[in-house]
């Protein structure tokens, strides 16, 4: 067992410990920028660990998001994943699916606004652009995406 782990200290603080399953998950869900669905994580994950079941991952993936070791965030497709839980904003691309990390904008000043104006206390913000990836805009030529 790691014990120097990442989010060791966060899944022991609520009394749960690092398993085998949970460390691969949160090692596979973090060793990609692609924000995979549960059905990626468990192929990876059985790739190590033959005997682990769908069932296990959906179960860990939504306990480790519940600790703020990875965040969820639905799509089209489904549940998909993140193991990047600092602030950021996301990008997809409607041609090839792929979704991005996007460096958010200075959120703290936004929410300060947000609350002098309204009364409102913001607790989160989710910021999605949409349009074609660099890679899919080659494919298709320079035309820009309108809305």
């Amino acid at each position: 067992m790691i014990t120097n782990y990442q989010g060791l200290d966060t899944l022991r603080a609520h009394g749960l410990r690092l398993t085998r399953p949970r460390q691969l998950i949160l090692d596979v869900v973090r060793a990609t920028d692609a924000h995979p669905t549960a059905a990626f994580v468990y192929q990876r994950v059985r790739r190590r660990l033959p005997r682990v079941s769908l069932a296990t991952v959906y179960r860990n993936l939504r306990m480790l998001a519940a600790e703020g070791l990875l965040a969820e965030r639905a799509d089209a497709g489904g549940m998909r994943f993140d193991g990047n839980t600092g602030p950021h904003d996301h990008f997809t691309c409607l041609a090839c699916g792929r979704i991005y990390d996007v460096p958010a904008r200075a959120e703290r000043s936004v929410r300060r606004r947000i609350a002098a104006r309204t009364g409102f206390e913001v607790l989160d913000h989710r910021t999605e652009y949409y349009g074609r990836c660099g890679a899919c805009r080659r494919q298709r030529g320079r035309s820009p995406v309108t809305r």
